[in-house]
């Protein structure tokens, strides 16, 4: 509560006048400070927290037949590189450092690279790697890497497409849409595509991480991060060497 208390100062006279001094109680405040804090934490709703989900293996035994089968139908690589700055020195702690990333480079091949050895001209044989590049979409159309995920997952996305429309028209609920989609995703019956995604040295963070987004963006559940080996290193090195042609 507010108080007012007139104090006396100084010497008496006939032009003397009064002074009043304020004094604010807080204490109140403070019980009024904790219900609203109370109330707001009652009523707040708390943001999930957003994680990528990791498809675990299957238990059931796979022949090895079937599993080369399986990876020659249905894998698709895609391998990571950056094109960057000249490196410099810094002046104050007179470290090399990398330069900024200028372009960012996505190589892919289907299936097994299925190379032996080089020819006579030191070609390798049935290079099968492709360039492309992180492409939004445009006038509702797909682009660059997303395309060629979208095109070899169409079918699942089609399915996901069909579930989206039953909950905008409220045929099922988000738990429901959720349920029916996971199952979609992990449906064998359906062709479905297996990424894996390889980064070189020079490739960025920024790049790994716009490749994880594409997995979700297409609806692509089975995908692998792996080291790149010195097949995937011959392959891109090569496709670059015909492009400086």
């Amino acid at each position: 509560m507010a108080q007012i208390e007139p104090s006396e100062g100084g010497k008496k006279g006939k032009s003397h006048q009064k002074k009043m001094s304020v004094h604010v109680d807080f204490t109140p405040m403070v019980d009024m400070n904790m219900l609203l804090i109370t109330f707001f934490m009652l009523c707040t709703t708390m943001i999930k927290s957003q994680t990528l989900q990791i498809s675990l293996p299957t238990n059931e035994k796979v022949d090895k037949t079937e599993q080369t089968k399986v990876k020659e139908s249905e894998a698709i690589t895609i391998i990571l590189d950056s094109e960057r700055n000249p490196d410099y020195v810094d002046e104050l702690t007179g470290k090399t450092l990398k330069g900024a990333v200028r372009r960012e480079h996505v190589y892919y091949f289907e299936g097994q690279p299925d190379i032996t050895d080089e020819n006579k001209d030191g070609i390798l044989d049935n290079n099968k790697m492709q360039e492309s590049e992180f492409l939004g979409n445009e006038g509702g159309q797909t682009r660059g890497i997303r395309k060629i995920l979208h095109d070899r997952n169409k079918k699942v996305i089609e399915k996901i497409n069909e579930l989206k429309v039953k909950w905008r028209n409220k045929e099922i609920n988000e738990a429901e849409f959720q349920a029916e989609a996971k199952k979609v995703r992990n449906d064998s019956t359906i062709s479905r595509p297996i990424v894996i995604i390889k980064a070189t040295p020079n490739a960025s963070y920024e790049a790994l991480i716009t490749a994880l987004d594409e997995m979700q963006i297409n609806g692509i559940s089975r995908y692998q991060i792996d080291r790149i080996n010195a097949t995937d290193s011959a392959m891109m090195m090569e496709l670059k060497a015909k492009h400086l042609k």
